[in-house]
C-alpha cells in the first residue's frame, strides 16, 4: 500500500515536471556489530561445566552421580487469570505460558476484547513466554511439562482472577532439570519476568520468547474476509547504542542470535508491540525468529492464488543464564510509550522511551507535528463518536490555507508563462528541425533561459508550490495508517477512518471534485483536448488508488478538493483568472485553425 501511494505521488509529480521542462524549457538488521546463527548450528550452546580442583577430583566428582533433585510438577492442566484496569492475562501452568493476553481498552474487527496473543500462530510456534534453547527437545520439555504455580501479593476474587499487583511462581523440577519462572504485574502494561533454568546444578542459556504474532493480525484466522493482511507491517524494532532501528519482516533471519547491549527489542505491527527491556543490557543476547505462512490472495475465494504471509517472533535472555526483565505488551500509544523507560545508568528505568516504536515514515518531521495537531483538536471537540473525522476536516482546511500563498504563487508563475509562450515557441521553431543529439541544440536551451530571465520567469515557479504540497500529503497518510487512535474511529458513515472506504462513497467524492478542479483550470500550453483528457483521467487514476487507502485520508484529500475549487473559482474571476483563460482560449483557437473576434469592452 505504502509503495503504492509513493508511486502516484511520484507519478504526480512527474506530470507537473513534463509540464514545466518539456513543454516548456529499513535498514538492514544489525550486521556489522551481531553473531547470526542458523537452526542447523546454534551459535551459542548450553554453557559447559566448569572444572573444578585436581583432575583426580575431577574424575571422582564425574564419577558420583549428582544429587537427585526432588521432583515438582503438578498433577493436571490449569489456568490463572490476572488483570488491571487494562490488561487480563491468562496463564496456564502447561509451561508457565501466556494463552490469552487481553487489552480490556481495544477491540478486534468484530467487537471482541482484543487478544494480543494470535491463536493460531502460537499454536503452531508457541506461546508468549515460553523457552528457548539451543536443544528442541529441552525446549519442548520446558513448555509442555506441567508446573506448579503459586501466588503472593493478591488472593483471587470470587472470580477466580488475581488483581494486579500481584506475583505469580512457576516452578518445575524433574530428573535434574529445575525451573523457576516469576512473574510480577502492576497497573501498567509492563511487566517483570525472571526466569532461571537448571540442570544437575548447572544453568542452562533458556530465552524468553514471544514466538511470533500480534492479536491484530486476523488474517491467520479461519474466516478471516478482511483486504488488508496486518502482518505485511509488522517488524523487528529494537534500540542500539544510543540509535533506533528496524527491519521488516521479510528480511529478519529466523534462529539468529545477536550479542549486543539492547536497550530494548521488539516485535510489532501498526498499531501493537510486544518489547523486551533487559536489566543487565550489557549481557543481553536476543533470538530473532522467522516463519512463512501460505495464505489465499483473496480469502473469500478459495481457489485464489496463495501469498506468502510472514511472521516473525523474538526471544531475550541473559548470557550468564539467569533472565531478568521487564514485557510490554500493548497499543502504540503516544503517552504509553513515552511513559515507558529502558535500563538505564546505574540499572535505574530512566533510559530511553519505548517512544520510538511509533514510526511515521521519511516524513516524519511533517507527520509528528500533524498527529499532535490531529490529537489536540480531537481533545478540544471532545469525546464524540465522530470527532477524529472532524478533526481531520478541521486540519485538511487550514493546511489548504497555509499553503494557499504557494497556489497564488504557482497562478501568477503559470500566468507569466502563457504571455511569453509565443516567444518560447518562436524559438522552439527555429530549432525543431535539428536533431535531440545536436550541439546546436545547447543554443535552443541558452536562449530560452535568456528568454525568462529578461521576462523575470521562474520556470520552477509552477512546480515547487507541488513540492510543498507532496510531502504534507504523504504525512498526513502516515499519521492516518500509523496513529491508534484512529484505529476502528468512524465517522458518519465510514466505520473505520484507518481502513479503506467500505462503501467507496469517499474515492467517488474525491473524483468528481477533483475533476471539476481540474476542468475549471486553466491549463498553458496544453491542447484542449489533452487537457480534457487529463480532467478525466488523472481524478479516475487517484480515485481508483484511494479504494485501497485509509478512509482518513481520501477525507482529508476531499476537502482539499473543496477547497482548492473555492479558490480556483476565486481565482478564476479576478483579473489574472480572466486574463489566462483569454490567453488559452486564443491559443485554442490558433491551434484549430480559426480567427477570434475581439469585441468592445
Amino acid at each position: 500500500m505504502r509503495g503504492t501511494m509513493v508511486f502516484w505521488l511520484f507519478l504526480l509529480l512527474v506530470f507537473f515536471g513534463y509540464e514545466t521542462f518539456f513543454n516548456r524549457p529499513k535498514p538492514p538488521a544489525p550486521a556489522a556489530h551481531q553473531t547470526q546463527t542458523n537452526s542447523a548450528t546454534p551459535a551459542m550452546p548450553p554453557p559447559a561445566q566448569p572444572q573444578t580442583g585436581s583432575s583426580a577430583a575431577a574424575q571422582h566428582s564425574a564419577a558420583k552421580p549428582p544429587a537427585a533433585t526432588p521432583a515438582i510438577t503438578a498433577s493436571a492442566e490449569s489456568e490463572t487469570t490476572v488483570e488491571n484496569e487494562l490488561y487480563k492475562i491468562v496463564f496456564t501452568n502447561r509451561g508457565g505460558q501466556v494463552k490469552h493476553w487481553i487489552l480490556k481498552k481495544y477491540s478486534d474487527s468484530h467487537g471482541k476484547p482484543l487478544d494480543m496473543v494470535q491463536e493460531q500462530i502460537a499454536s503452531r510456534y508457541g506461546f508468549p513466554l515460553s523457552l528457548y534453547t539451543y536443544d528442541p527437545s529441552l525446549t519442548s520439555q520446558l513448555n509442555n511439562s506441567l508446573y506448579q504455580v503459586s501466588v503472593s501479593g493478591s488472593q483471587p476474587t470470587a472470580s477466580g482472577a488475581i488483581i494486579a499487583p500481584a506475583t505469580l511462581t512457576f516452578r518445575y523440577a524433574q530428573n535434574g532439570l529445575s525451573v523457576t519462572k516469576t512473574f510480577s504485574f502492576s497497573s501498567n502494561y509492563v511487566i517483570d519476568v525472571k526466569t532461571e533454568v537448571t540442570r544437575n546444578g548447572q544453568p542452562v542459556r533458556a530465552l524468553v520468547a514471544w514466538p511470533g504474532g500480534l492479536g491484530d493480525m486476523e488474517e491467520f484466522r479461519p474466516g478471516f474476509h478482511g483486504a488488508i493482511f496486518t502482518s505485511a507491517a509488522s517488524q523487528f524494532a529494537w534500540y542500539l547504542n544510543g540509535k533506533a532501528d528496524t527491519t521488516k519482516a521479510e528480511k529478519v533471519s529466523g534462529d539468529a542470535t545477536l550479542n549486543e547491549p539492547y536497550s530494548y527489542a521488539a516485535i510489532e505491527d501498526l498499531y501493537f508491540a510486544a518489547a523486551f527491556l533487559p536489566y543487565n543490557v550489557d549481557n543481553t543476547s536476543v533470538v530473532t525468529l522467522h516463519h512463512e505462512i501460505q495464505l489465499l490472495s483473496n480469502p473469500s475465494d478459495a481457489s485464489s492464488q496463495k501469498k506468502p504471509a510472514q511472521v516473525i517472533g523474538l526471544a531475550m535472555g541473559d548470557t550468564t543464564g539467569v533472565t531478568h526483565l521487564r514485557l510490554f505488551a500493548g497499543p502504540k500509544e503516544t503517552s504509553v510509550l513515552n511513559s515507558i523507560h529502558a535500563t538505564g545508568s546505574e540499572g535505574q528505568q530512566n533510559g530511553t522511551s519505548l517512544a520510538p516504536l511509533l514510526h511515521f515514515g521519511w516524513f516524519s518531521i511533517i507527520a509528528k507535528p500533524l498527529y499532535l495537531a490531529v490529537r489536540w483538536l480531537r481533545g478540544v471537540l471532545g469525546p464524540g463518536a465522530n470527532n477524529w473525522g472532524w478533526a481531520i476536516v478541521i486540519v485538511g482546511i487550514i493546511l489548504n490555507l497555509v499553503t494557499l500563498p504557494s497556489r497564488l504563487m504557482m497562478t501568477k508563475s503559470s500566468l507569466k508563462m502563457m504571455r511569453i509562450q509565443p516567444k518560447v515557441d518562436a524559438i522552439k521553431n527555429r530549432f525543431k528541425n535539428l536533431k535531440a543529439t545536436d550541439p546546436k541544440r545547447a543554443e535552443m536551451n541558452q536562449e530560452m533561459m535568456a528568454l525568462y530571465k529578461a521576462e523575470g520567469v521562474n520556470m520552477y515557479g509552477s512546480c515547487l508550490p507541488m513540492l510543498i504540497q507532496l510531502p504534507l500529503l504523504y504525512a498526513i497518510y502516515e499519521v492516518l495508517e500509523n496513529a491508534i487512535e484512529l484505529r476502528q474511529a468512524h465517522w458518519l458513515w465510514i466505520p473505520d477512518l484507518s481502513g479503506p472506504d467500505p462503501t467507496y462513497v469517499l474515492p467517488g467524492l474525491f473524483i468528481l471534485t477533483m475533476f471539476l478542479v481540474q476542468y475549471i483550470s486553466p491549463s498553458p500550453g496544453m491542447d484542449p483536448a489533452q487537457r480534457r483528457m487529463m480532467a478525466f483521467v488523472m481524478p479516475v487514476i487517484f480515485g481508483f488508488t484511494l479504494f485501497h487507502f485509509p478512509s482518513g485520508l481520501a477525507l482529508y484529500w476531499f476537502v482539499g478538493n473543496i477547497i482548492n475549487l473555492i479558490i480556483q473559482v476565486a481565482i478564476n474571476r479576478s483579473s489574472i483568472g480572466k486574463e489566462m483563460h483569454a490567453i488559452a482560449a486564443r491559443r485554442a483557437a490558433k491551434k484549430s485553425g480559426l480567427k477570434t473576434i475581439q469585441g468592445r469592452r
